[in-house]
């Protein structure tokens, strides 16, 4: 057999052939310490700041409003104890959805046991938050609000623009964790209106140990990492010059085919969703009704365990959840957050294409499931 058809680009997305073209001379040639002054440094630095200008470019804000992190995580953990912290003196009230990613939700957990206090807005079925209802849980305390722009399961894109305004009426601060959606649609700052934004490299055909944090010019803000006051004081720690040219590459790479990419995703996941509903009659998509990533089908087949169901899939990598929680027998606290009855929790498959997708690839991945999930319910149940 070849390779499995991946089918789990929500997890991780291999590295583009263009991104690597990039980041290979950085590595060869641009060794020197971005910080020093001869001309080793200022090579290394001219290639920091033009990946810059690409990660700004993508979202369409000022250069020196980008931060370079490891990633996702870091972004997420600097924006909120970073920002939380640099007003706590003004209030110590957050507001964010129940279904954030770990990093945000963990971030607020420390601040919480620190005195903070944390309010989290419940989503509906489909797996969207009330504009309404943020705006209910604002206190006069309150300085910070994190509203993810996908959710990483279901791929749901919530309302990050409406309630960013309604928070910034109050002068009320908004990071927003983007890590699933930058790269697959749109994603620009001045859209959104938010003042901290998180990007994650591997998410977007970039290496992992990279990513950025948007920061908008003059939100308080205290560094995470303390050190020698690398980017410009906000992030301290030699850059990765390499890992830098390498997000940037994928930055420029999204912003050239970011339409096409999309319209390819949203054919390749629909196709996708078409097969299994051809297939089992009683499929259940989650977020149905809502906007949606155009590349994520986070789908149940009732009476199919979806790890049992993934054991017996040689031939399809796929997910029954967040890379981060998979292989558990516990249902996906995000789906319980949308009223999901837990059994059918347990039959759900995250199957998520990308760039790479092909249709037969598509095709074949859906007559691999559909047979597994057939053999598999003639050994629970009998034939």
């Amino acid at each position: 057999m070849g390779d499995p058809i991946y089918l789990d680009f929500n997890a991780t997305t291999p590295v583009a052939p263009e991104v690597l073209a990039a980041m290979l001379p950085a590595l060869r040639d641009r060794w020197g310490n971005p910080s020093s002054i001869h001309a080793y440094g200022r090579a290394a630095r001219r290639a920091l700041e033009d990946a810059r200008r690409e990660v700004a470019g993508l979202l369409g804000c000022d250069p020196d409003e980008i931060i370079f992190t490891s990633g996702g995580t870091e972004s997420d953990n600097a924006a909120i104890v970073g920002i939380a912290e640099a007003l706590e003196r003004r209030g110590k009230h957050l507001v964010i959805s129940n279904v954030e990613h770990a990093a945000v939700e963990e971030s607020c957990r420390r601040l919480e046991a620190r005195g903070f206090a944390v309010t989290r807005v419940p989503v509906d079925t489909r797996g969207c938050v009330d504009p309404a209802a943020f705006e209910q849980a604002f206190r006069p305390d309150t300085v910070l609000v994190s509203l993810m722009h996908a959710q990483n399961e279901t791929g749901v894109l919530q309302p990050v623009a409406e309630v960013a305004g309604l928070a910034r009426a109050r002068g009320i601060v908004v990071h927003s964790d983007a890590a699933q959606s930058v790269g697959k649609v749109p994603v620009r700052v001045p859209d959104l209106g938010v003042d901290a934004l998180t990007v994650a490299g591997h998410k977007l055909y970039a290496p992992k140990g990279v990513g950025a944090l948007f920061l908008r010019r003059g939100t308080p803000f205290v560094p995470y990492l303390r050190g020698a006051g690398h980017e410009a004081g906000r992030r301290s720690g030699t850059e990765s010059v390499p890992l830098a040219v390498a997000l940037g590459a994928a930055c420029a790479l999204a912003s050239r085919e970011i339409q096409s990419r999309t319209a390819h995703l949203r054919s390749m996941r629909d196709r996708l969703e078409s097969g299994l509903r051809a297939r089992f009659s009683d499929l259940v998509v989650h977020g149905a009704g809502a906007e949606r990533l155009p590349n994520t089908a986070h789908v149940a087949l009732p009476g199919v365990d979806a790890n049992a169901l993934l054991a017996r899939l040689d031939g399809v990598a796929a997910a029954a959840g967040a890379a981060c929680h998979a292989g558990g027998a516990t249902p996906s606290r995000v789906l319980l957050a949308m009223g999901v009855a837990p059994d059918l929790a347990l039959c759900t498959l995250r199957l998520t294409v990308g760039r790479p997708t092909r249709g037969e690839d598509v095709d074949a991945a859906v007559e691999q499931i559909a047979g597994e999930a057939r053999r598999l319910s003639r050994l629970e149940y009998g034939p």
